[in-house]
């Protein structure tokens, strides 16, 4: 086994977090046993801040030589770690593009990694593209060549004109909306295309085994993409900036179609617990998908979803401020503002950074606080960004002119308040500011994580001062014990703070400076990267688990040819959701087919034809009620069993019940009162009342209140009417059914068989089954029905293969369902041929079973069924959790399978 290569653990890891476990512990076993050489001394690269700042760096490579034995790691980002430019025809100069990201998958040893991105730079000619590939080859990058109509159309448009907004609850363009309305679907498109590009790249690239990493809101259509290429191919997505609340996401024009394409990936990372709440609720309400406490699972097809707070590599900056440089810098700023309290924000010049709520809350403190005025002083660090945009030149002029105002009221001839650079600091310069700071304040109104706060207490091990952190931003959720939580947007709240925190105790600046560092330096950027991939890893085994219990495709071609060599044929179909057009899951007119089931036109030809074969015999077998029925197939000649089988005639003759004698139905009053009072309170749901039932669907209802609204209808359903009934409650999807003890498909499905039997005179056994439905997990017994049964050790007793289950038993065992009620379980192979029909009884008509007698029309001794397993086709349509032998995706596939028996089908003797 494998895990016995690891001598600290004998045995395989039989759980996830076992396998995550033992993977972690290798990992920090491996870190420790390699000592420093993560990152030297003299590298260059590194978590700077928010920002990406640009070093020129000579025969340097991003990514150094890895053993050819590591799992490769493709990770692919809108830009390359490295900004080219040309210097020649067949010539570039690159440069280091420095952040958070890069600094991560650097300290990630356990792989060999690969970056795939565009390089920043319009590259159309083959020359150009050939010598830039060549020379990001030597750092280990692999470029994708965008033209500028693309870049403008994906990049400026779609990417930082809709999703950056959107996600950041600043919502889509609400100026010249006509305008926008009529670029978007063509930037919408050029989002496509690019996502396709970056696709092509990586296919080209991919080998068998690799791991690729998809990040961030400009490729939401990638990993889709990848997937149509190569389904086995392991995939995550990691978004770094907010995902909104569904309310939100829910206004894009395209909503569905990106959340399908994130959820090709097997594991889909977010920041904080809140964004993969937001994203999960979003999937379940927009695409009517389940959600589940791993992710997102689709018909069996599961998306872990889960947070991963990235960190900052805080090796480098508690190193740094050891150099003589940093000393240096950090020995004239304490010089320069002696006596004073320095207060420090650190932000990209964005709407979403609260710096002029900063500055106003800085005002009111002053206001309040009369002997702070010459105390303190506050650095405002804002780097320009989009300075070519209209709402970022008036976001600067905004800024500028509050900070004048605020320094000529508070400020003298020697000394202002506020000192605002527009520019950013080179590392060196940042550490010392870090270091000198008292008191840090980040007021972003939303912000993915802002790792400010990170390098702030990375270099505070001496200072110990205070932060002051948004709620609103990611970082909330790691450092929030040992920050100060302000709402940007209350002035008065984020003043009182600022007072607080400078008039803060030593040992509470201690304690929480502790907090912070601790979580800090042991949450890093590296721990973050190795994680996300080890979760990846860990989900592509579980989801290989969860595909050995999915049945595979029907195969088509094989089932014609069984059915076009058989004599004597059994089709049996389901109804709702197998024979009628697929509804949309929201109820766009959905729920109004739903209401009204009809049969799908495309099927009306080929049941005709079917239905007319001599050597066919079809059955539908619906939970529907028999007006239902008949008012879809009474002009075929088949077989309708109705309300679970419990009706049943064909169609040429009248309805006869199957129904035990002893059935009670005095719940039914009760039931169906409580299923109107939730009727009422839940909006959009409905309750039908039939004669065997009563069922409930909220499958229209708003998803987390139809959920809510069932569990309190089971809890009263069951301390109430029917809490002494033998009664089934059956719950399926968004439904809840109540039916009697015994009432099911599979039960229903040999009294069924022996009428047809008697019915039709079979002198031959049937030789061929194929049996398809939407069924629900208790009526997936009819599956079992039919399963063959392998020769028994005694001449006299034959066993049942029974699905998912080792053991053999008696067929004339009763077979139990879930609920305990017991289930007639005949011996299929023989025991049908036992039947007499009692019509003595009169109306309603009954079938009586006889073991002992041999009154069947087939002679003494035959069987019924004459199946070999090559005969036996069943068939889950839409469900991959399922009993049965195969799955058929939805009707379509139905339509397009009856279609290819029909062709096959016999024309009726005349």
């Amino acid at each position: 086994m494998q895990g016995n290569n690891y001598s600290c653990t004998p045995l395989t890891p039989r759980s996830r977090l076992e396998r995550l476990l033992r993977e972690r512990e290798l990992r920090k076993s491996g870190r420790y046993l390699d000592g420093d050489n993560c990152i030297g001394d003299n590298e260059v690269f590194g978590a700077q801040n928010d920002e990406e700042v640009s070093e020129t760096v000579a025969d340097s490579r991003v990514f150094p030589e890895e053993r050819p034995n590591k799992q490769r790691l493709l990770v692919v980002a809108n830009r390359l770690p490295v900004s080219a430019v040309r210097e020649g025809v067949d010539s570039y100069h690159l440069e280091i593009s420095v952040g958070g990201l890069v600094s991560a998958l650097l300290g990630v040893k356990e792989f060999d990694t690969r970056w795939i991105g565009w390089a920043g730079v319009n590259v159309p000619d083959v020359v150009g593209q050939r010598a830039l590939t060549k020379a990001l080859a030597e750092m280990r990058c692999i470029p994708v060549f965008l033209d500028e109509e693309i870049v403008n159309q994906y990049y400026n448009g779609y990417c930082n004109n809709i999703l950056w907004p959107l996600f950041h609850y600043l919502g889509l363009p609400q100026e010249d909306r006509l305008a926008t309305t009529r670029s978007f679907q063509s930037q919408f498109d050029a989002y496509k295309k690019a996502n396709k590009m970056f696709a092509d790249v990586v296919n080209k690239h991919y080998e068998e085994g690799d791991v690729v990493w998809c990040h961030d809101y400009h490729l939401m259509f990638l990993p889709k993409c990848l997937k149509e290429y190569n389904d086995k191919m392991k995939v995550g997505w990691f978004l770094h900036t907010p995902f909104p609340s569904s309310e939100i996401h829910r206004t894009l024009p395209s909503r569905s179609e990106l959340l399908r394409s994130v959820l090709a990936a097997d594991l889909v990372g977010f920041h904080t617990y809140d964004y993969a709440r937001h994203f999960v609720s979003a999937c379940t309400r927009i695409l009517g998908i389940e959600g589940t406490p791993e992710g997102v699972e689709d018909q069996g097809k599961l998306t872990r979803v889960a947070a991963f707070p990235i960190g900052i590599d805080s090796e480098r900056f508690i190193q740094a401020i050891e150099l003589p440089e940093v000393q240096d810098r950090m020995k004239e700023l304490k010089e320069r503002f002696a006596g004073r309290k320095v207060m420090l924000g650190v932000d990209r010049l964005d709407m979403i950074k609260g710096i002029p709520q900063k500055i106003l809350a800085f005002e009111k403190f002053l206001e309040e606080n009369s002997h702070w005025r010459d105390k303190v002083v506050l650095l405002q660090i804002a780097v320009p960004t989009r300075i070519d945009v209209p709402d970022y030149q008036k976001l600067t002029s905004q800024v500028h002119e509050i900070v004048g105002r605020i320094n000529g009221r508070f400020g003298t001839l020697t000394a202002v308040p506020i000192h605002h650079l527009d520019r950013s600091l080179d590392f060196h310069a940042l550490c010392a500011l870090y270091a000198v700071t008292d008191v840090a304040l980040v007021t972003s109104l939303r912000d993915g994580m802002n790792l400010v706060s990170y390098e702030f207490v990375a270099c505070q091990a001496s200072k110990k001062g205070v932060l002051i952190l948004s709620e609103f931003a990611g970082a909330a959720q790691s450092l929030g014990a040992g920050a100060i939580l302000v709402n940007p947007w209350n002035i008065t709240e984020v003043a009182a703070s600022i007072c607080y925190a400078l008039d803060m105790p030593a040992d509470e600046r201690e304690k929480r400076h502790q907090f912070n560092f601790k979580h800090v330096t042991t949450h890093t950027s590296q721990e973050w990267a190795a994680t996300f991939v080890s979760e990846l890893n860990d989900t592509i085994v579980e989801a290989q688990l969860r595909t050995r219990q999915v049945p595979p495709l029907l195969p088509n071609k094989l089932a014609v040819d069984c059915y076009s060599k058989s004599n004597n044929r059994l089709i049996i179909l389901g109804f709702n959701a197998t024979l009628t057009e697929p509804v949309d899951a929201l109820g766009r007119g959905g729920q109004i087919r739903e209401l009204e089931l009809k049969l799908h036109p495309n099927l009306k030809e080929p049941l005709k034809k079917l239905s007319n074969d001599p050597k066919t015999t079809i059955v539908v077998l619906s939970g529907s009620d028999r007006a239902v029925l008949d008012k879809n197939f009474s002009g075929y000649n088949m077989w309708l069993a109705a309300e679970n089988g419990m009706f049943l005639r064909l169609t040429s003759s009248e309805w006869m019940t199957t129904m035990p004698e002893n059935l009670n139905m005095d719940w039914v009053d009760s039931v169906k009162h409580v299923f109107e009072y939730f009727t009422e309170r839940t909006p959009r749901s409905h309750f039908e009342l039939r004669e065997t039932s009563v069922v409930w669907n909220y499958k229209y209802a708003d998803v987390e209140f139809g959920r809510l609204q069932a569990r309190d209808m089971l809890q009263h359903l069951w301390t109430g009417p029917i809490s002494n009934a033998s009664l089934d409650v059956v719950q399926g999807g968004r439904s809840v059914e109540v039916r009697a003890v015994g009432v099911s498909k599979g039960a229903a499905i040999d009294r069924i068989l022996g009428e047809i039997v008697h019915n039709k005179g079979m002198s031959a056994p049937i030789d061929h089954v194929l049996c398809i439905g939407h069924f629900l997990a208790k009526d997936e017994d009819v599956y079992k029905f039919f399963e063959p049964e392998l020769p028994s050790e005694s001449s006299i007793t034959a066993a049942p293969i029974l699905s998912k289950s080792k053991s053999h038993r008696p067929s004339s065992v009763p077979k139990f369902s879930k609920t305990g009620s017991k289930i007639p379980y005949y011996k299929k192979q023989r025991s049908l041929s036992n039947i007499e029909i009692d019509r003595a009884s009169g109306n309603p008509w009954r079938p009586i079973y006889h073991q002992g007698d041999r009154l069947s029309s087939l002679r003494k001794g035959s069987s019924v069924l004459d199946l070999k397993g090559d005969n036996y086709f069943s068939c889950a349509v839409g469900r991959k959790r399922s009993s049965a032998r195969y799955l058929l995706k939805s009707s379509d596939d139905v339509v397009n399978l009856l279609r290819d028996l029909a062709d096959h089908s016999s024309s009726p003797e005349t």
